[in-house]
């Protein structure tokens, strides 16, 4: 599977593991960088993610910053993307079965590497349901009038 990863420079040390690991056990993956610990902008890098979903550069993305809450919204401003924000597998797990997330993101300030790479194997490893859940993946790419 083709794996984009990014990360602010609050995930880099996080996102080098984690990027290995998945190139360990066989998958592709596009690093998007940040490269070092200098500061940088996580909207920058969420956004990344999401266009390499949208154009077809990867199947799946991993975002990672400190929280994992910023780098998952600036994601999700991509219509294209629909990334969770988790911290144990099994939410992991039921975001690729019940909402079709294509991108997880992870909080480096709030979850070890071993927990990380478990919730990164359940959300690889799930397939999405459809049935009662696709009409309302649906309608996550429309947009909501007030």
């Amino acid at each position: 599977m083709r794996i984009a990863i990014a990360a602010d420079h609050a995930a880099v040390s996080l996102k080098t593991v984690l990027a290995a690991w998945l190139a360990d056990i066989g998958h592709e993956v596009i690093d998007l960088g940040t490269h070092g610990d200098g500061r940088v902008d996580y909207p920058d890098y969420g956004f990344a993610v999401a266009t390499a979903l949208a154009d077809g550069r990867a199947d799946r993305g991993v975002a990672l910053c400190g929280s994992g809450v910023g780098i998952s919204i600036a994601a999700n401003r991509h219509p294209a993307c629909r990334c969770a924000l988790v911290s144990e597998p099994l939410s992991a797990a039921l975001a690729r079965h019940h909402n079709d997330a294509n991108a997880i993101a992870l909080g480096a300030r709030l979850i070890g590497e071993e927990m990380a790479k478990a919730c990164i194997t359940a959300f690889l490893s799930a397939e999405f349901e459809g049935g009662r859940h696709q009409h309302r993946v649906d309608k996550l790419s429309k947009e909501f009038a007030a």
